[in-house]
């Protein structure tokens, strides 16, 4: 009876015991390397368990006391689209906009806590295979934001590949943690590569981008994050590159990802992108030959559709093999271990943040203090800002006034309390202050065109209103109900996402005509995930304040700049062009013509620009007048607040290579530093460049350091604006031999 007893007793045990009892299988032990672990897991597998796990709704393994998982989630401003109230900070190109790279670090922080705060509950709850609640999120997205008119360019950090490598960095940083043994969080570079538009056409795109133009543009950002800020995952995009998807791309993934950088984390697909190999790319011609395809160039998540199951055909009819299969699984459970997820609680510290920590005071706090780095003053004629907080009458007016949710932008939480432009305004003044409200007209025209025309009696009568009012504050822009991902959207300068033109609705101008006719002062606020060109307003209306998609204290950030309690310091992430002309073709990727780096016409407002309600000094710029090959280079300089009023200041050092023949960017970024000053202080700042960034990139993709003149410029902004600045540019000419 023994005989049959213990081998049924084993067969049975891992059914009957829970998986907290698994401590003694090598695949629970936690003092055994991860890596033993992980094979030992492996090995317990099927092969059918081990496709299962390779979806992004990995399924529980109840034999072994495995519980379901679902690899999908977000967290690009906040931890997003759970059924809990999060803590919203500003749309990724907003906390671009603060050049703070400590605030967008503690920002990740926060949400990673969130987030844990979140995953811990779902465990309790037996929740982990529910959408939105686990630990690894799909953020950030580190594309660069090439053309103004892709409504995905609000998810990124800007047009400049050093500006988003560094801000990139932090992020994973902050979201993954410092610990030892354990990831917080897991984040993932996305997309992976050279995407950026349009939103229609996108599953079937094939790019052909230069060496040059992959190497000095689409790739930096990436390197970064994965060699240097360790990133846990990489999201491969939906378009093709030189007629392969980058889900299975020979350049990008094997060369480049995983032998060059040696990239050993995991590797999903873009919702629904392998099933574009077969539909949209046609580059494979069944299930298993392009599942197995994306398998064998490292993408070992699929998300969306389930071409991966086919995979269990893929290895019984000899396509591939089930140590193919593998490799794969063993990264992906390699994450889930970092992550803690087989360990007792009490070893992990993260299994250990309350349920409290959701929308702590810090958080909310951290969240004001971003949205109020974030704003951009982009115009103040003869300082009509701040504006008199012993003003009797102010009319608000515009279609994103009261607008709640444009100010969450895309890809978002939801907070207890979202304060508008309209309730701070009233908050700030108080009872004793009339302030009117009238949305006056919507974001686009549509609604207001007869026969072809504006309706302007609308118009008229409100400004009529308006004109009994000591000031008028117009809160306009666009909206992420306007320009995000593959919407349905199909107005006026607006398509399936994208838009079709920069310039501001026209209806909103026609508005601010009228206003303006009124003399009375108006003040203009944008909420925008992109560049806007605004030729009428750039010349006409007295002050512009551009404050993106702000997150939860969009209003109290604005209110505290319009009056004064906030001394602006936010800095463009992106160029502000002056009209449609300025624009390449959207789908063509080449880098000529686009951005600051490579656009030499003139521009509405350039990249790095924005006011401050002080003025800045920069003096006694210290830097050899030569460099030797190899050497890095230290530049010094000293910063003063030459203003009546405390402020911060956005130092940006450029470099650029005069009278070089080969291509090279017009300037580029390669340091910023953003400091508090006050009213006269001084204080110096000094950046210590690498050799690396002294190179410019050749026509194969190579690095290399020229010799001859270096010019570099350090300032408030980029050298030689032609708009009125808040601060004085230096530049040194350096000889390198």
């Amino acid at each position: 009876m023994k005989k049959i007893t213990i081998p049924i007793v084993c067969l049975l045990l891992p059914v009957l015991l829970k998986a907290q009892d698994f401590k003694a299988y090598p695949m629970w032990n936690s003092t055994l390397s991860i890596e033993k672990r992980v094979k030992d897991l492996v090995g317990r597998l099927t092969l059918e368990e081990k496709v299962a796990q390779m979806l992004n709704t990995a399924p529980a393994i109840p034999r072994l006391g495995i519980p379901a998982y679902e690899w999908w989630n977000e967290v690009l401003h906040g931890v997003a689209r759970t059924p809990y109230k999060t803590t919203v900070f500003p749309q990724a190109i907003g906390m671009a906009a603060t050049w703070d790279a400590n605030a967008l670090k503690l920002m990740a922080q926060y949400s990673a806590t969130e987030g844990r705060a979140i995953n811990n509950r779902a465990i309790r709850e037996g929740k982990t295979g529910d959408r939105y609640l686990g630990l690894t999120y799909w953020t950030p997205n580190i594309n660069i934001f090439r053309d103004p008119r892709w409504g995905r360019g609000q998810e990124t950090y800007g047009e400049d590949p050093f500006l988003t490598a560094k801000m990139g960095s932090v992020f994973v940083k902050g979201l993954q943690g410092d610990d030892p043994n354990y990831l917080m969080a897991a984040a993932c570079a996305k997309h992976y590569a050279v995407h950026s538009g349009p939103e229609a056409s996108r599953h079937s795109d094939n790019i052909n981008p230069s060496m040059y133009d992959l190497w000095d543009t689409y790739l930096p950002a990436f390197k970064e994050l994965v060699v240097n800020a360790k990133v846990a995952g990489v999201m491969c995009a939906y378009n093709a590159i030189n007629e392969q998807p980058c889900c299975a791309n020979d350049l990008l993934m094997n060369d480049i990802l995983r032998r060059q950088w040696k990239f050993t984390g995991y590797v999903t697909s873009d919702c629904g992108a392998i099933d574009d190999f077969i539909n949209h790319h046609k580059t494979h011609k069944n299930a298993p030959s392009a599942a197995a395809d994306a398998v064998f160039h490292g993408t070992d998540v699929e998300c969306g559709n389930t071409v991966y199951k086919s995979l269990v055909d893929a290895v019984k009819t000899g396509i591939m093999t089930e140590k193919d299969i593998d490799v794969s699984l063993s990264r992906l459970f390699m994450i889930r271990y970092r992550l803690g997820m087989f360990d007792p609680a009490e070893k992990v510290k993260y299994r250990q943040i309350p349920e409290n920590i959701l929308e702590a005071p810090a958080h909310k706090e951290h969240a004001l203090k971003m949205a109020r780095e974030s704003i951009v003053l982009l115009k103040n004629t003869n300082g009509i800002l701040p504006l008199l907080k012993s003003i009797k009458k102010v009319a608000v007016i515009g279609p994103n006034a009261d607008n709640k949710t444009a100010q969450l932008g895309n890809y978002n939480g939801f907070p207890t309390k979202n304060v508008s432009v309209l309730e701070a305004i009233k908050e700030k003044l108080g009872p004793l202050v009339s302030v009117s409200y009238d949305k006056g007209v919507g974001l686009t025209a549509d609604s207001l065109k007869k026969n072809g025309k504006f309706e302007k009696t609308d118009m008229a009568a409100l400004a009529n209103r308006a004109a009994g009012s000591d000031v008028i504050v117009f809160v306009g822009g666009i909206s992420p109900e306007l320009e995000g991902e593959e919407m349905s959207v199909n107005a006026k300068g607006f398509k399936g996402g994208d838009r079709t033109s920069i310039l501001l609705p026209e209806v909103q101008t026609e508005m601010l005509k009228a206003l303006q006719a009124t003399g009375k002062p108006v003040i203009l606020v944008l909420f925008t995930g992109s560049a806007l060109a605004m030729p009428w307003e750039t010349e006409h209306i007295p002050a512009i304040v551009n404050a993106w998609y702000g997150g939860q204290s969009t209003g109290t950030a604005v209110a505290d700049v319009l009056f004064g309690d906030y001394n602006p310091a936010g800095r463009l992430p992106v160029t502000f062009y002056k009209s449609d002309a300025d624009l390449p073709d959207v789908k063509d990727y080449s880098m000529k013509g686009r951005t600051y780096r490579y656009f030499k016409g003139e521009v509405e407002y350039p990249f790095g620009y924005g006011l401050s309600y002080s003025t800045f000094k920069y003096s006694n710029l210290k830097a050899p007048l030569q460099l030797k090959k190899g050497k890095s280079l230290i530049v010094e300089a000293l910063v003063t607040n030459t203003g009546e009023l405390k402020g911060e200041e956005v130092v940006q050092l450029y470099l650029s290579h005069p009278g070089i023949k080969e291509t090279a960017p017009v300037r580029a970024l390669q340091g910023f530093q953003r400091i508090f000053l006050e009213q006269g202080q001084s204080k110096k700042v000094r950046f210590e460049l690498s050799t690396d960034q002294l190179t410019l990139i050749d026509q194969n993709g190579k690095r290399y350091q020229p010799g001859g003149k270096l010019l570099l410029s350090i300032g408030g902004g980029q050298p030689n604006v032609k708009q009125i600045t808040s601060s004085n540019v230096l530049q040194h000419e350096i000889s390198v031999h």
